[in-house]
């Protein structure tokens, strides 16, 4: 079988999860720490990473432009300050490209969702260079822990958000 490898930074990677591991032709998600060059990154010290999540995923099944698209129905684009309840750099927006062709799709998607915004789209796009996954208990954690997962989004903001701005 043969997949390919999307990396998306969206705040908090406990809410990013869900979402991509619901559409049909992604096979794997996997919370980590990536695009930063700190050694062994942990979730007491992610250094230069930021949360984010590695999809994998097959494209006869699901295009990267889908993918996209769930990304920004997932974010507040505007905020340059982290997502929600989580500040600080490590919760900055990103979409980690692997080659050109990503690169170039990203951009145009970024264009796309401008148009829905008044103020200036604060998500990042960069270039793939590390992914290291989180602790097994960040892993799934929307299923690990339910009650506490839908505590989080729902006194984070994300899910008002959310459904004001994308519903």
């Amino acid at each position: 079988m043969k997949f390919k490898i999307a990396t998306f930074a969206g705040g908090c990677f406990w809410c990013m999860v869900p979402p991509y591991a619901r559409l049909k032709g992604v096979m794997e998600v996997f919370a980590g720490y990536g695009g930063g060059k700190f050694k062994n990154p942990t979730y007491e010290d992610h250094g230069d990473h930021k949360e984010c999540v590695q999809v994998y995923y097959d494209p006869d099944l699901i295009t990267y432009e889908q993918l996209l698209e769930t990304f920004w129905k997932q974010i507040n684009p505007e905020d340059d300050g982290g997502q929600f309840g989580d500040r600080g750099d490590s919760y900055k927006t990103a979409i980690f490209y692997n080659d050109n062709k990503e690169k170039t799709i990203a951009e145009k998607s970024l264009k796309q969702v401008q148009n829905k915004f008044e103020n200036p789209i604060a998500t990042k796009i960069l270039k793939q260079t590390s992914f290291t996954p989180a602790e097994e208990y960040h892993q799934d954690y929307y299923k690990k822990n339910p009650v506490r997962y839908k505590i989080y989004k729902t006194m984070s903001g994300r899910k008002a958000f959310l459904n004001r701005t994308w519903s």
